[in-house]
């Protein structure tokens, strides 16, 4: 989802926006139809700088009137929609920053909560490996189906 956004890890203390790509091309398909790429042709000739997230190929944007000389509290893209589609921005509500904190601590932490959260499942699974078929479930339809002979 398009957002704006502050990621230290990937963007240091900057305000960015996040914009999903399906979504912006289409804006500019169905407004501009010049054929060009919207980020090439329109977003970065109207001043708005793409800076890439590691190596995942999404990106953020910042630039004037969007994460620029804006008001954080009344956050809209407006300043975008009219360098994508040359129409004047109309959105009528505000945005609010998605925060995210991947410090080594909050990673840390993060990975340990998901490792209790799956422990009974690695565990069940670990069991499955070893442990061999019940006599139930040998007979049972979806069992006989396994093993070739249904």
């Amino acid at each position: 989802m398009s957002g704006f956004a502050r990621d230290p890890k990937y963007y240091g203390d900057r305000l960015v926006y996040e914009p999903l790509e399906r979504k912006w091309a289409g804006y500019h398909a169905r407004h501009c139809g010049c054929g060009r790429d919207w980020l090439e042709a329109h977003a970065i000739p109207a001043g708005f700088t793409v800076i890439p997230r590691g190596k995942t190929g999404y990106y953020g944007l910042v630039g004037p009137g969007l994460t620029e000389g804006v008001d954080e509290e009344k956050l809209t893209a407006d300043a975008l929609w009219e360098a994508v589609t040359g129409k004047p921005g109309t959105q009528t509500w505000y945005e609010s920053v998605h925060i995210t904190c991947r410090s080594p601590e909050s990673e840390a932490a993060r990975k340990e909560h998901y490792k209790q959260l799956y422990a009974s499942a690695q565990e069940r699974r670990k069991q499955a490996k070893t442990e061999p078929a019940t006599e139930a479930q040998v007979r049972s339809p979806l069992g006989r189906r396994r093993a070739g002979s249904g």
